[in-house]
């Protein structure tokens, strides 16, 4: 890459959060056309020093240079509106307003007519024109938020940045939010961007993404900027050590191949049916199993997870224990020892202003309080103290507010909930979206752990790799429906699957 002037340059910039320290000294360089990735496990300070830019909040030291001048924007809109946007890792948008209002969100006086009332017909035609311009079809302006998939909604959140047209744009993690036409869209953007000479700072776990989108890459560990490596110096394996400051011990995915579960059955299934979005779905979950759903984003299986664990009024159908307990909602399904992780884990698995304690001992208080029916502080405070210390959550201590913890640390605090609680079935939305390599491995060991248990685990995933390396049943859904099962084989291939899902 040619280097002319830089774009940014972050100098010696700090960040702490109480007693944990984000960002330690770190100095970052971006130059106009580059698209510079950026890696670490959960916690590195990747988000951190993208958001730092991008006016999220404030760094405590260093300094910071945006187009040969001082930079210290006072919000994301202020940092939008000079020239530097950001897709944030989970929801950046707004419910219950139009997608419309969420993209001129702070802008409406441009719409309003001499009376102060906004003109909805125009606000309605820019926001489509807007939508229109990045190649979004399936969403149109009048559409209420609420109404959206998570990938849809991230999708708004794209369309609202790049109306801006900023000179940089931050994607943190989003490529996790989408499916494979999403992605593309995505990529589409970022090479349109770099041949406008304009710059991308890419944040993802994927390492065979971040190596194919990325000129250069800078590793994080710790609040530390480790080595930038240009793109002649990829090399996977010195990537991963870098990020984790050791090479990796241990198995990653299951070793054996033999589909093995207990002849009970944890949780069946039988003619579901919502809308259009599962029709008359069959399914039955032994002890001792995982189960993998796969299929495109819109093919109904993160409605499916939902179903399962009573979160949606189905319109027929019905979902049974093993002891004939019919689940007709969420508090149904926590009676019955069923935890559920959420794709949207922001806003569907946790509460993001409540702590990392509160979070963890909501669904175990009976398992916590004494003889008499009280709950101790003492005993909730041990409680949540193993789950920090089993699941290395890296937190300043428990009362820390779960809204500052990085993805894979914020996952960790939804694991420790359902785990801590001992469900006996666990239903699995994309449980490794935004979580690093080391963190998934430890996942899926516990996993594999749980499975020996005799716990039964129904896994909803979008990625290949991780249901044929994990499941004993691999369930293929298209349309709302399950089309296809495979059993677990150490000759299934990934093009033995891909036809049923398109």
């Amino acid at each position: 890459m040619i280097m002319s002037e830089p774009i940014l340059e972050m100098k010696n910039i700090s960040k702490r959060f109480g007693s944990v320290v984000a960002l330690d000294d770190v100095s970052l360089t971006v130059y106009p056309g580059e698209i510079r990735g950026l890696i670490g496990e959960n916690g590195s300070g990747k988000s951190t020093i993208s958001s730092i830019a991008a006016g999220m909040q404030k760094a405590n030291e260093g300094q910071m240079i945006f187009k040969n001048k001082e930079w210290n924007p006072e919000s994301m809109i202020d940092a939008l509106t000079g020239g530097i946007g950001m897709v944030v890792q989970e929801s950046g948008t707004i419910a219950g307003i139009t997608v419309a209002e969420n993209i001129f969100l702070a802008e409406l006086k441009l719409f309003k007519n001499k009376f102060g009332i906004v003109d909805k017909k125009k606000l309605y035609e820019e926001a489509n024109k807007v939508l229109q311009e990045i190649g979004i079809e399936n969403v149109k302006a009048s559409d209420l938020m609420g109404s959206l998939d998570f990938q849809e909604r991230k999708l708004v959140e794209i369309a609202k940045v790049m109306m801006k047209k900023p000179d940089i744009l931050v994607i943190d993690e989003t490529s996790t939010a989408l499916s494979h036409d999403g992605r593309t869209l995505m990529y589409g953007l970022i090479k349109r961007l770099k041949s406008e000479n304009k710059s991308v700072i890419f944040i993802s776990h994927d390492l065979e993404e971040i190596t194919t989108v990325c000129d250069t890459l800078t590793v994080l560990r710790d609040g530390k900027l480790i080595r930038t490596f240009e793109k002649e110096e990829f090399d996977d394996d010195l990537i991963r050590t870098s990020m984790i400051g050791r090479e990796l011990q241990g198995d990653y995915y299951r070793t054996d191949f033999e589909a093995t579960s207990q002849e009970e059955v944890a949780l069946e299934g039988k003619n579901i049916n919502y809308g259009d979005k599962l029709k008359n779905v069959n399914i039955s979950l032994h002890k001792g199993e995982i189960v993998g759903i796969g299929g495109l984003s819109t093919c109904g299986m993160h409605y499916l997870g939902e179903a399962l664990f009573g979160a949606l009024e189905l319109d027929g159908g019905q979902v049974i224990t093993e002891s004939g307990k019919e689940i007709k909602s969420c508090h149904n399904a926590v009676s019955q020892k069923i935890g559920y992780v959420s794709k949207d884990r922001d806003t569907k698995s946790l509460c993001l202003e409540a702590s990392i304690k509160d979070n963890i001992a909501i669904a175990g208080m009976n398992i916590f309080k004494n003889n008499a029916g009280m709950i101790t502080e003492k005993n909730e405070k041990d409680y949540v103290q193993k789950q920090v210390n089993d699941l290395s959550i890296k937190c300043s201590d428990m009362n820390q507010q779960v809204s500052q913890l990085s993805g894979g640390n914020k996952q960790k605090v939804v694991f420790g909930k359902w785990i801590g609680c001992d469900s006996e079935i666990l239903i699995l939305d994309c449980p490794t979206r935004g979580v690093d390599i080391g963190v998934k491995q430890a996942m899926y060991q516990l996993m594999i752990k749980l499975k020996k248990q005799g716990k039964a685990i129904l896994m909803i995933s979008e990625e290949l790799p991780e249901l044929l390396g994990m499941s004993d049943r691999v369930l293929i859904m298209k349309d709302g429906e399950i089309t296809q099962e495979f059993n677990r084989s150490k000759d299934l291939s990934e093009a033995d699957v891909i036809g049923y899902m398109i």
